[in-house]
């Protein structure tokens, strides 16, 4: 035990004293923070630019009250200059871009007649806003066409809330279902974010070693099974401490620059929807959905979260990292883990399909509910699954096994560990695999 203290120290202080970590700890959070809120600032920026739509209505169905000018596009009324004095004030850059409505027989063959010119290719989200209220009109025509009244029409709109309730009594919403997904989504991606790096740097860690020699004489005091494991936990401490580091410093930054820039995300976001859609959805959430939306957040296991999420960081990472050290001593060079490492990332990627999917739409279905139990699939897959509820058998059932293969897959890789890291000068194949764990 002594032996592998001493190598768990080892593998961690030569993790954090390297300069690559210290910068990276450092820097990083930096770097991430910075990115976003240089993105963030930049498109807010873009987005003040004010663009000015003039149109050209010939068919005389369109008025400036179908078209409501916003804090980034203005609307104009060029109708009586015509189109082509006003494409050439597009073209000289007076205007960003010019509808030109034409007349027709119908508004189905106006709807498709319809045309927009400007200098440069327009935004997505533009058109859309300027379709939008083409459709609109045309709809709102057919209807008084058909001798619909429009205001019995909106007077007619209601809005249902089919209100949610388990067994226990307990009251949920749609919107706290965003918040399950959201917070396990987090966790499964972190998790799988931790077993790729540090999983890779343990298997380099070995590839190092043993191309400098230096394994030959360590194994020579300690026991290769002992070396292994000392290398994964140490390495899992100083990622686990780094991660910690970079939660801190980003919130820390990020808070920063936010005061100093004056970047409000939400305001951002929601200047993006168009006015109409923007005052639907605030209707739609009442004060009374805003307060059950924040008792959904204090509803929300965090406790239960924060420990399972340990656990099976713990398990995921020695699971994923015993095999990676497996690889790192069966080869030679880095190139040569190619051939190893796909199907180790193949589970990583089922995981991640399955939790950004599956699990949205049926959280406790029978694909989900499987790959939750498999050890090489669960870490993820079930901490997507842990904020809507999980059977507490499930829930036992998945660490058992986690655990047990965990146990298992460590006794695995140590045979291939202990003949691995000394053999030189040959590109073992899953044949030399196989007669390593006969050994």
């Amino acid at each position: 035990m002594s032996k592998l203290k001493l190598i768990i120290q080892r593998e961690f202080n030569a993790k954090v004293r390297n300069k690559s970590f210290l910068i990276m700890t450092f820097l990083a959070p930096l770097l991430i923070a910075g990115l976003g809120f240089l993105i963030a600032f930049l498109t807010q920026k873009n987005d003040e630019k004010v663009k000015e739509i003039v149109y050209v209505d010939e068919s005389g169905l369109f008025s400036k009250d179908n078209f409501n000018d916003s804090k980034t596009i203005k609307y104009q009324d060029y109708s009586a200059i015509g189109i082509d004095e006003t494409k050439k004030k597009v073209e000289n850059g007076d205007f960003y871009g010019v509808l030109y409505v034409p007349k027709k027989e119908s508004i189905e063959l106006l709807a498709k007649s319809i045309e927009f010119y400007s200098k440069e290719t327009p935004g997505m989200s533009l058109m859309g806003v300027i379709e939008g209220k083409v459709e609109t009109h045309f709809r709102n025509l057919k209807l008084t066409n058909f001798g619909i009244d429009l205001k019995k029409i909106k007077a007619s709109k209601i809005n249902s809330d089919i209100k949610m309730f388990n067994f226990s009594g307990q009251e949920s919403s749609k919107l706290s279902n965003g918040l399950k997904i959201l917070a396990g989504l987090i966790a499964g991606v972190l998790l799988q974010i931790f077993v790729v790096i540090y999983g890779t740097s343990v298997m380099r860690s070995v590839i190092e070693e043993k191309t400098s020699r230096i394994v030959e004489i360590i194994v020579s005091s300690v026991k290769p099974f002992q070396l292994m494991l000392g290398k994964i936990i140490g390495n899992a401490s100083a990622g686990l401490l780094q991660f910690l580091i970079w939660g801190v410093l980003i919130f820390i930054i990020s808070s920063v620059l936010s005061f100093v820039f004056g970047i409000d995300m939400v305001e951002m976001q929601s200047s993006k929807i168009p006015a109409d859609q923007l005052s639907a959805a605030k209707e739609t959430v009442s004060p009374d959905k805003l307060q059950l939306l924040i008792q959904e957040v204090y509803r929300l296991p965090f406790l239960k979260l924060f420990i399972l999420f340990i656990y099976y960081f713990i398990g995921g990472f020695f699971l994923y990292s015993s095999l990676f050290a497996a690889i790192g001593a069966a080869v030679d060079n880095e190139t040569d883990t190619q051939q190893f490492l796909l199907p180790l990332n193949l589970p990583i990627v089922l995981a991640l399909y399955v939790g950004l999917f599956a699990v949205q739409n049926d959280p406790n279905g029978p694909i989900v509910t499987i790959l939750s139990m498999i050890p090489f699939t669960s870490p993820i897959v079930m901490m997507m699954r842990v904020p809507f509820g999980v059977p507490w058998y499930e829930l036992a059932i998945s660490m058992a096994l986690l655990l047990v293969t965990f146990v298992f897959m460590v006794w695995f890789s140590a045979k291939i560990y202990r003949v691995g890291i000394l053999m030189y000068g040959k590109k073992p194949t899953y044949k030399d695999l196989y007669k390593w764990l006969k050994y």
